[in-house]
């Protein structure tokens, strides 16, 4: 019994604290109404940042003048320059001209060639190296001399002198890095040439 009634004390005291925590009563006091604060009034919106362009005005005519229209013609082309006809094989007296040629154009006269400016101790070494390329490659030439060649080395080895005299006329004209280049191309070429590819 004395459990019975320890039991009921201590759900009781259990239970009142739960209607004790549930809801919260509501106050009868009512809220506070909001103090109507003054709203500024609103801010006009910003200018757009282009404006439409409904409206379009052109600039008034203006008036051409018609010697700007006009039109320069062309030179006109000096003719071209007679080819002179080869004389026939049986008479003599054709094979002379009777009149003198007509007056030839003059030729162009050559223009200034733009060169880079080399120091002195640079084109120096660039001489040697071509000249030493130069070298080598006829040496190569001769021993391939001594060989029976096939057409298409014949076309290869034409080629290199083709290079070798170019690298000597670029080398006359003090143009070394171009004297140089020509001269490797040659070398490269009978290199291949020699070791047979």
């Amino acid at each position: 019994m004395k459990t019975t009634a320890l039991f009921t004390a201590l759900l009781g005291i259990l239970l009142a604290g739960c209607t004790l925590r549930g809801k919260p009563v509501k106050s009868a006091v009512p809220p506070a109404a909001p103090k109507s604060v003054a709203t500024p009034a609103p801010a006009p919106p910003p200018p757009p940042l282009s404006i439409p362009q409904t409206r379009i005005e052109l600039p008034k005519a203006q008036p051409v003048d018609p010697a700007a229209l006009a039109t320069e013609a062309p030179p006109p082309e000096p003719p071209p320059a007679a080819a002179p006809a080869r004389p026939r094989r049986g008479n003599p007296a054709a094979s002379q001209p009777s009149s003198p040629p007509a007056a030839a154009t003059a030729p162009p006269e050559p223009r200034d060639t733009v060169q880079e400016i080399v120091p002195a101790a640079e084109l120096k070494r660039l001489q040697d190296r071509a000249q030493a390329r130069r070298r080598e490659v006829n040496q190569i030439l001769d021993q391939l001399a001594r060989r029976q060649l096939t057409g298409t080395q014949q076309n290869v080895a034409a080629t290199i002198r083709n290079f070798l005299a170019l690298s000597e006329e670029a080398e006359r004209r003090n143009d070394m890095r171009q004297a140089d280049a020509l001269a490797e191309r040659a070398q490269i070429l009978a290199r291949e040439l020699h070791s047979g590819r």
